[in-house]
């Protein structure tokens, strides 16, 4: 393919994963608005590539079918590395909207595979039923889903790798990720899956049947409040570390506005769990967004 094809090309990939953004995750696609416009297009393929992997269960029938999807973004991301075989892979990528712009984005921004990787392995969990068993495990895999993205993102924007990077990042993932199961919720237990930790159902009384139950009580009222927490804990020391980045790099971290936003819903004594549709205006989401907070 000659110069000016392949530069249409990917122009048109990378438009076509905003669109996806839009559609699919329009929090992070309205965050994105707010980011230098020369970022934008790399960002918007990041998230992109998000939300194909998060999505992988609902698309199959089968645990190994999901396991398919994964490894041929693993066997992607090998083939970008020239260890894998040439030409028919490297079309076959090409191919791919959202993969063809991702590794533009990874040759152009010189983001690290391992982080890719390691997203790549912690969603396996995504397409099992087991539950998750204690606090840490979930810490554990917010981070190296949910802040993968905004570490990559800081990266994108020309942020350092220093320790103050990863740990804004951290406590931004556990944060984000944390509020967005717990809105997950209602929809994560019609498919039994379990991402309250099993040591704090444990805490008080609970074990992930009687989430999948339904029911609302006073005991799982607690519990929920005990993530919550948890949340709002690593939130705090996610805006701490926030403070002490460059500013560029801060402005990978504007949907880090929203958590809190969602949290006082679900803080309402009204809050029912399993009906309530936790939700925000997106003209609220947009105020949230332009102000950082």
């Amino acid at each position: 393919m000659n110069e000016p094809s392949r530069e249409k090309q990917l122009g048109e990939h990378y438009a076509l994963c905003e669109a996806a953004v839009r559609e699919g995750d329009p929090d992070r696609w309205l965050a994105g608005l707010f980011l230098p416009a020369d970022a934008r297009p790399h960002i918007y393929a990041l998230y992109a590539f998000n939300l194909e992997v998060s999505r992988i269960r609902e698309q199959v029938s089968q645990p190994i079918l999901g396991e398919m999807r994964l490894q041929w973004w693993i066997d992607a991301f090998v083939s970008s590395e020239g260890e894998a075989a040439g030409g028919e892979a490297r079309g076959d990528i090409h191919a791919h909207p959202v993969a063809d712009a991702l590794l533009a984005t990874i040759e152009a921004k010189k983001l690290p595979l391992s982080i890719f990787h390691d997203l790549l392995e912690a969603r396996r969990f995504d397409l099992y039923d087991d539950p998750a068993p204690d606090v840490n495990f979930l810490e554990a895999y917010c981070g190296e889903t949910c802040s993968a993205l905004f570490r990559l993102a800081g990266l994108i924007l020309g942020g350092a790798t220093g320790k103050a990077s990863a740990d804004a990042a951290g406590h931004a993932g556990c944060a984000y990720a944390m509020t967005g199961l717990l809105r997950a919720l209602p929809w994560h237990v019609v498919h039994r899956q379990c991402y309250i930790p099993a040591d704090i159902l444990a805490r008080h009384s609970l074990t992930p049947a009687d989430l999948f139950a339904r029911s609302r009580t006073p005991a799982l009222d607690a519990a929920l409040a005990d993530v919550r927490r948890l949340a709002r804990d690593h939130l705090a020391k996610a805006q701490q570390a926030i403070a002490a980045l460059p500013r560029r790099e801060q402005q990978a971290y504007r949907a880090l506005a929203l958590p809190e936003l969602f949290l006082r819903q679900m803080e309402r004594p009204d809050y029912d769990p399993f009906k309530t549709l936790v939700e925000v205006a997106q003209w609220r989401r947009q105020w949230a967004l332009w102000r950082g907070k």
